[in-house]
């Protein structure tokens, strides 16, 4: 039977298949559930009733899933049936999704000279959808030397260019802006269009 084995496993954070586990305490399973009586939730959300530790074990064990306590300060204690494998792995597809959206934004720097090469924008692009791609702000940074800040049209024009190459994943979050001799401007991700635009790694992320 796919039971995992009778232990107590960590849990560290909420799923709707096990409501009220607490993420900082240990979650009881299978044989390592004290309490002689529990009110048993099925595998489809339904409440079964209250049952003997022994009855609820048999009902996991017909089942061929584990039965797992997740209000153990309930009167009495709340288990429920579920298939913990599939659920670990769903639960770190989800740890991973919510790690990478609830981390503190970072806003990355990428700077270009106004005479830049077309490989070398291209790199330069590519390098800016992965900060987008990781949830970052990018501050874009074209930088003038010498003769050129009497041609400061150019960098508008540059700027231009890099924002119209990212429009399909970026939008602007601050407008550009010139400071000495750095012309600036600061996109985040439009993660609506990204998904639009890459619907098969959306899918898989799921």
């Amino acid at each position: 039977m796919p039971r995992v084995s009778d232990k107590i496993v960590a849990e560290t954070n909420n799923n709707p298949c096990l409501q009220g586990v607490s993420i900082s305490k240990p979650v009881r399973i299978n044989e390592a559930i004290r309490a002689s009586q529990l009110r048993v939730i099925g595998p489809d959300g339904n409440q079964i009733g209250i049952l003997t530790r022994a009855e609820a074990l048999l009902e996991a064990e017909r089942q061929e899933l584990d039965l797992v306590e997740i209000s153990p300060n309930a009167t009495p204690p709340v288990a429920r049936i579920v298939d913990w494998g599939k659920y670990n792995y769903q639960k770190t597809k989800e740890l991973q999704r919510n790690r990478k959206h609830t981390k503190a934004t970072e806003v990355k720097q990428m700077r270009l000279g106004l005479k830049i090469g077309s490989n070398d924008l291209d790199i330069k692009l590519r390098k800016i959808r992965g900060f987008l791609d990781d949830g970052h702000k990018v501050k874009i940074m074209i930088f003038y030397r010498g003769r050129e800040m009497a041609h400061q049209e150019l960098g508008y024009q540059l700027m231009g260019r890099i924002t119209e190459s990212l429009s399909d994943v970026a939008v602007i979050d601050q407008s550009a802006q010139l400071a000495g001799k750095n012309l600036s401007i600061v996109v985040r991700s439009n993660h609506a269009k990204a998904k639009a635009q890459n619907p098969q790694r959306d899918s898989e992320a799921h």
